[in-house]
C-alpha cells in the first residue's frame, strides 16, 4: 500500500510544483510557450520543485492523519493555522499562495468560531479549495475500508472546515469515488466505473446536477475550447478528470493540465493524484521527483500514514 501512497501524494505534489511557475497565465500564452519540465520562478519567486497551498494543505491533512488514525478536525484545522501564522509544511519556511475562502475559514477558526460553521457557505465560496487537499482523506477510507454514510459525512466534514457549500463537498466526494476505484483496479475504465458510482452514490443532492457533464459518456471527447481551468471547483474538476482521459501517461496528463492556464497548479495537482494512482510512482518522472523540496519527508510522511493507519485496524 505504501508505494500506492506515494504515488497519490507525489503525483499530487509534483504536479502542484509543476504548475506553479505558469499560475494565471493565459491559456493563449502557453500555447506559444508550453511548459513541457520542472522549471522555477515565473509567477511566485520560488525555485524549481516548490509546491503552492494546494500541497501545503493535503500535507497538512495527510500528517495529522498520520498522527492520530482517524479524522481530528480541529487538529487539521491547527496545522492550517500554523501553515498560515508560521509557513508551516511550505517548502521553504515561508507562505506564498492562498485562497481568500480557505483564509477566511482559518481565521474564524481561530477567533473562536465553532468550526462546523468556519467554512465558506454561500454561492461564491466555491473555489476548489477543498477539493485540492482531499486526496489524503480519500486513502485513508481507501486503507480502513471506510465507506458508506460515514465516508460521505466524513468528506464533507473536511471539505467543509473551508468550504462548505454542498457543490464544493460534492466535488470532493465524485473525486474520491473516482480514486477509490482507480484503487481497486488502476485502469482507464475504472475512471469511467468511479463516475458512475458517484452519480449514484451522489443522486440525492442537487448539487449534483452541477456537474453532469463528467458524467457524459462523450465528456472525454470535449474540445479543449469547452474546458475550463479557473478555480472554481467545477471547472477544477473537469478540468482534471479531461486531462486523465484524454492522455495516456502521468507526463502528458500533468502538463497537458498545467498548459490550459490559469488555476495551473491546482487542475494540474488534482489530477496529478488521480494520475499517480492510475500509472504508479515509477511513472512519475524521476528528475521531478529529485526535484520536488522536502521530498524525504514527504516520503516519510507516506510510511508514517500508511502505519498508523495499519495499526489502527485496517
Amino acid at each position: 500500500m505504501l508505494e500506492t501512497v506515494k504515488a497519490a501524494i507525489f503525483g499530487h505534489a509534483v504536479a502542484d510544483a509543476l504548475g506553479v511557475p505558469a499560475e494565471f497565465r493565459r491559456r493563449e500564452d502557453l500555447k506559444e510557450h508550453p511548459i513541457t519540465d520542472m522549471v522555477g520562478f515565473g509567477t511566485h519567486p520560488v525555485p524549481k520543485g516548490s509546491w503552492s497551498d494546494d500541497a501545503t494543505m493535503m500535507l497538512c491533512t495527510l500528517e495529522s492523519l498520520a498522527e492520530y488514525g482517524e479524522v481530528v478536525l480541529e487538529d487539521i484545522m491547527r496545522r492550517f493555522g500554523k501553515w498560515v501564522d508560521e509557513g508551516y509544511m511550505t517548502p521553504h519556511g515561508e507562505l506564498f499562495d492562498i485562497g481568500r475562502t480557505c483564509l477566511l475559514a482559518i481565521r474564524k477558526f481561530f477567533s473562536g468560531t465553532p468550526i462546523a460553521e468556519c467554512g465558506g457557505a454561500g454561492e461564491h465560496d466555491n473555489g476548489n479549495g477543498s477539493l485540492m487537499r482531499i486526496i489524503p482523506l480519500s486513502l485513508y477510507h481507501s486503507i480502513k475500508g471506510i465507506s458508506g454514510e460515514v465516508a460521505i459525512d466524513e468528506i464533507f466534514a473536511v471539505s467543509a472546515l473551508t468550504h462548505a457549500h454542498e457543490r464544493s463537498c460534492v466535488a470532493c466526494g465524485i473525486y474520491e469515488t473516482v480514486l477509490r476505484a482507480l484503487l481497486e483496479c488502476p485502469s482507464r475504465e475504472s475512471i469511467t466505473e468511479g463516475l458512475a458510482k458517484a452519480k449514484e452514490r451522489f443522486e440525492g443532492f442537487s448539487e449534483l446536477a452541477t456537474y453532469h457533464r463528467v458524467f457524459d459518456a462523450d465528456f472525454a471527447k470535449t474540445e479543449e475550447a469547452d474546458i475550463n481551468s479557473s478555480g472554481y471547483v467545477v471547472d477544477t474538476l473537469e478540468a482534471a478528470l479531461w486531462c486523465l482521459l484524454t492522455t495516456e501517461n502521468y507526463r502528458d496528463c500533468v502538463l497537458k493540465a498545467v498548459n490550459l492556464g490559469s488555476d495551473t497548479d491546482t487542475t494540474a495537482a488534482v489530477a496529478g493524484g488521480l494520475a499517480g494512482i492510475l500509472y504508479g510512482f515509477d511513472a512519475i518522472p524521476h528528475e521531478w521527483v529529485e526535484s520536488l523540496a522536502r521530498k524525504d519527508e514527504i516520503s516519510e510522511m507516506c510510511a508514517a500514514f500508511v502505519e498508523k493507519c495499519g495499526k489502527a485496524g485496517c
